[in-house]
C-alpha cells in the first residue's frame, strides 16, 4: 500500500491547479451571475486532455487512470464547479460509456471528438417521472425495423444546449420493464429533437442544464449500444463510474471552502488576534481538515477499485455518498468563519455553498446511495 503519488499524479494535479487558478478563476462569479456557460474554458480543458482522460489514445484520450480523473476533477472543483461538471459528464458517463459498450464504429465516429473537447456530450437519464426511479421510464424507442422512433421529455440534463452528441436511454420492450430499455446515440440535428428554455438553477449556475423533447425522432439501429434490451444496465453500470467523479467534485468543493477558510482566519482579526487563534474557529478548521481526508481516502479507493478493474458500485456510492456531505457541511462552515463577508459573492463560499447542494442529488441522491450500501452490506 503506496499512499504517495506519482510523478505523472503530481503533474496532473498541479497543471489542473494552475488551469484552475488561471483560466476559471477570472470571471468565474460573473459566470455564476449571469448563467454563462464556461465555454471557452471547457475547449481548454479539452487542449489539456481534460475532457477524455481515461480515453484510449488510439481514440484521442489522454490513457490515464481514474486516479488521475480524481485529483484533476477536485483541483478544478476547487474553483469552478460548473466547469468540472461538464468535464464530469463527457468523462465519466459519455466517453467511458461509449469506450466500455459502444462498438468500434460508435467509438471511431463520436470518441476523438468528444475526447479532445472540440465537442461535448450528455446524458440523458432522467425524466419529469423517472428521476431515482430510473426504471419507469416513459421516453419511448419504438422498433420500426432499420430505426428507432423516439418520443419523450428528458429532464436535468447538463449540457443540455451546448453538448452535440447525447446519450439517451429509452423503452423499447414495455412489457419487459427495465429489460426492455435501450441506449441510443443521438444528435441535436436530428429531425424532432427540440431543447428546452435553460433551467434557473441555485448553484452551478454556469453550467448548461436543459429540458429535452422528442417528437418521432427518427434514430438509425447501428445509434443503438449494446445489445437490445440493454439500455438500463448500461445506464446503471455508467452512473456507478459517474459517481466517482462527482464525489470528486464534491470533494473539491470542500477543499475549495476549507482554503478560503483557512486563509480568511489567518487574516481576519477579532478581540486583538486572527480568529484562527480561537478555538471555536480553530476547532472547525479542524473538523473540515479530517473530513476531507477522509473524502479524500474514499475517493481515491473507488477510483483505485475501478483502475483495478474491480467492482467498484459500493466505493463509489461511500465515497459520493460522503464527500457529498462533506462538500455541504464544509461549505456551510466556511461561510460561517467569514461572518459577514461569507454572504457576499466576492468571497467565493456563498457560491460554493449552493453549488455544494447539488452533490447529494445528482447522478444518484444521497439517499440512493445508501439503498446501494445497504443492500451490499446485507447480503454480505
Amino acid at each position: 500500500m503506496d499512499f504517495n503519488l506519482t510523478e505523472e499524479h503530481l503533474m496532473i494535479q498541479q497543471a489542473a491547479r494552475d488551469f484552475a487558478q488561471n483560466e476559471l478563476l477570472p470571471g468565474v462569479i460573473e459566470r455564476d451571475e449571469k448563467q454563462i456557460f464556461p465555454t471557452e474554458q471547457v475547449k481548454k480543458m479539452g487542449e489539456l486532455g481534460f475532457m477524455g482522460m481515461m480515453v484510449d489514445p488510439k481514440y484521442g484520450g489522454s490513457g490515464l487512470d481514474a486516479i488521475s480523473y480524481v485529483i484533476a476533477m477536485e483541483e478544478i472543483s476547487k474553483v469552478d464547479a460548473s466547469a468540472s461538471v461538464v468535464m464530469s459528464v463527457n468523462n465519466s458517463l459519455v466517453c467511458w460509456g461509449l469506450q466500455e459498450y459502444g462498438t468500434e464504429e460508435q467509438k471511431q465516429k463520436y470518441l476523438p471528438g468528444l475526447a479532445s473537447g472540440q465537442i461535448h456530450g450528455a446524458f440523458c437519464l432522467s425524466e419529469p417521472e423517472a428521476g431515482s426511479d430510473a426504471t419507469s421510464q416513459k421516453t419511448t424507442a419504438i422498433d420500426m425495423g432499420d430505426h428507432y422512433l423516439v418520443n419523450g421529455t428528458k429532464n436535468w440534463i447538463t449540457n443540455g444546449n451546448t453538448a452535440s452528441v447525447y446519450l439517451v436511454i429509452a423503452q423499447t420492450h414495455p412489457e419487459l420493464k427495465h429489460k426492455g430499455i435501450n441506449a441510443l446515440i443521438m444528435t441535436k440535428d436530428m429531425p424532432g429533437f427540440s431543447i428546452g428554455p435553460k433551467e434557473q438553477k441555485m448553484g452551478i449556475r454556469g453550467s448548461d442544464t436543459h429540458s429535452l423533447m422528442f417528437s418521432d425522432v427518427k434514430v438509425p439501429k447501428e445509434n443503438r449500444i449494446g445489445e437490445d434490451g440493454f439500455g438500463f444496465k448500461f445506464a446503471m453500470k455508467t452512473l456507478a463510474g459517474g459517481r466517482i467523479g462527482i464525489a470528486s467534485q464534491a470533494l473539491g468543493i470542500a477543499s475549495g471552502a476549507y482554503e478560503l477558510a483557512l486563509k480568511y482566519s489567518k487574516e481576519r482579526k477579532a478581540f486583538g488576534t486572527e480568529i484562527c487563534n480561537h478555538q471555536a474557529i480553530a476547532f472547525k478548521l479542524a473538523d473540515m481538515a479530517v473530513n476531507i481526508e477522509a473524502a479524500r481516502h474514499l475517493c481515491m479507493k473507488a477510483a483505485w477499485d475501478k483502475d483495478q478493474h474491480k467492482n467498484y458500485d459500493v466505493s463509489g456510492a461511500m465515497a459520493k455518498l460522503f464527500a457529498s456531505q462533506v462538500a455541504m457541511d464544509t461549505a456551510v462552515e466556511a461561510v460561517q468563519i467569514h461572518g459577514g463577508n461569507g454572504y457576499v459573492k466576492e468571497y467565493h463560499v456563498e457560491r460554493l455553498m449552493r453549488d455544494a447542494k447539488i452533490t447529494q442529488i445528482y447522478e444518484g441522491t444521497s439517499e440512493i446511495q445508501k439503498i446501494v450500501i445497504s443492500r451490499a452490506v446485507i447480503a454480505g
